[in-house]
C-alpha cells in the first residue's frame, strides 16, 4: 500500500455481510456469527483509523432487518449495547468519534441511551469518524428529505427555486459527511441494499468473497491498494486528471 496520507480514501463504507454463513458453516447458531462480526467491525475501525481514513460508515442493521426471525433481532439489539458499553472508552483513547445514522427515534428505549451515550461521550473525537448505520435505509433517508423540503415549501420558508444537490445533500442524515470514495461488501454478493444510494454516484466499488467475520486488517489493506489503482473521472477524461 502507498504511503499513508497517498490516495488513501477519505471515506470508506461498508456492507458488513456474511455473518450468519460464517456461523452456519462452523455449525454454530446465526448470533454466534454476527458475535464475531462486532468484533471484525471493531477491529476494521481500529485499522482504518490506523490507515488515515478520515470516515468510516458501517452498515450495522437496516430497515430490512427488522423483517428476520424476532428472537435474532432481540439478540442483536442487546449485542449492540453491550459493544457500546465494552468498547467505548477504548474507542474514545484511540480518539475515534462515533455518530450514528438512521431512524434513531423508533429504536428500543434502552439502544436510544445506548446510542445517545456513545455520541455524546466520544464528541470531542477528532480521529477517526466512524458512522453506523442503524435502523437505517437509503429510501427511507430520501423521502424523509423529501417530507423535510416539503414542510418548508409549505411553510413559505423554502423557494423551489433554491433546490438543488447541495440543498437536498444537506437535508439526508449524511449532511456533516462527505460521500464515500470507497464501498466494500463482503460475502460474494453483488448489490448495494437500500445503502447510501444519494451518496454513492461516484464511489468506487469492492466486492470480496471474504466473509464479515473473517474480514482483518489484512483484508482493508488489500481493498485499499485495489482502490489506489483506479482512476477517478467524475465524468471527466483521463487527460484532464
Amino acid at each position: 500500500m502507498k504511503n499513508k496520507t497517498e490516495k488513501i480514501p477519505n471515506h470508506i463504507a461498508i456492507i458488513m455481510d456474511g455473518n450468519g454463513r460464517w456461523a452456519k458453516k462452523r455449525g454454530k447458531e446465526r448470533f454466534l456469527g454476527h458475535q464475531a462480526g462486532a468484533e471484525a467491525a471493531k477491529d476494521v475501525s481500529i485499522a482504518a483509523s490506523d490507515f488515515g481514513v478520515k470516515y468510516l460508515t458501517l452498515y450495522a442493521f437496516s430497515k430490512e432487518n427488522w423483517n428476520r426471525p424476532k428472537e435474532e433481532v432481540e439478540k442483536l439489539m442487546n449485542l449492540l449495547i453491550r459493544g457500546v458499553e465494552e468498547n467505548l472508552d477504548e474507542l474514545i483513547s484511540l480518539n475515534i468519534r462515533i455518530r450514528i445514522i438512521g431512524d434513531v427515534k423508533n429504536l428500543p428505549a434502552d439502544v436510544q441511551r445506548a446510542v445517545l451515550k456513545v455520541t455524546e461521550s466520544s464528541a470531542k473525537c477528532s480521529g477517526l469518524n466512524l458512522n453506523l448505520a442503524l435502523n437505517y435505509s437509503s429510501r427511507w433517508e430520501i423521502t424523509n428529505a423529501i417530507k423535510k423540503i416539503a414542510e418548508k415549501i409549505k411553510n413559505g420558508q423554502l423557494d423551489v427555486e433554491n433546490i438543488d444537490e447541495n440543498y437536498i445533500s444537506s437535508q439526508l442524515e449524511t449532511s456533516e459527511i462527505p460521500d464515500p470514495d470507497f464501498l466494500i461488501r463482503t460475502s460474494g454478493e453483488y448489490r448495494i441494499s437500500n445503502f447510501l444510494l444519494w451518496q454513492m454516484s461516484y464511489t468506487e466499488m469492492y466486492f470480496t468473497e471474504t466473509l464479515w467475520p473473517d474480514f482483518k486488517k489484512e483484508d482493508l489493506k488489500k481493498a485499499i491498494e485495489e482502490y489506489q489503482k483506479r482512476e477517478r473521472r467524475f465524468g471527466k477524461i483521463s487527460e484532464q486528471l
